[in-house]
């Protein structure tokens, strides 16, 4: 599944992994992203969005 809200387009922020021994690796920081059936324009959708949209209610389930 794409790391992508469908509401604000929240994306995948890229950085390092810093362990102890201080051997750096890529890593990747991905959103909360939720399934959700939610209504746009009085039908029902699958729609994948974060759960900061869901908590601001930016969606009607």
């Amino acid at each position: 599944m794409a790391a992508v809200c469908d509401i604000c387009a929240k994306k995948p922020g890229f950085g390092n992994n810093r362990p102890w021994s201080r051997k750096i690796t890529k890593r990747r920081f991905d959103p909360n992203i939720q399934r959700v059936r939610a209504k746009v324009n009085g039908t029902p959708k699958r729609l994948n969005v974060c759960t900061g949209c869901l908590k601001a209610g930016k969606v009607t389930r």
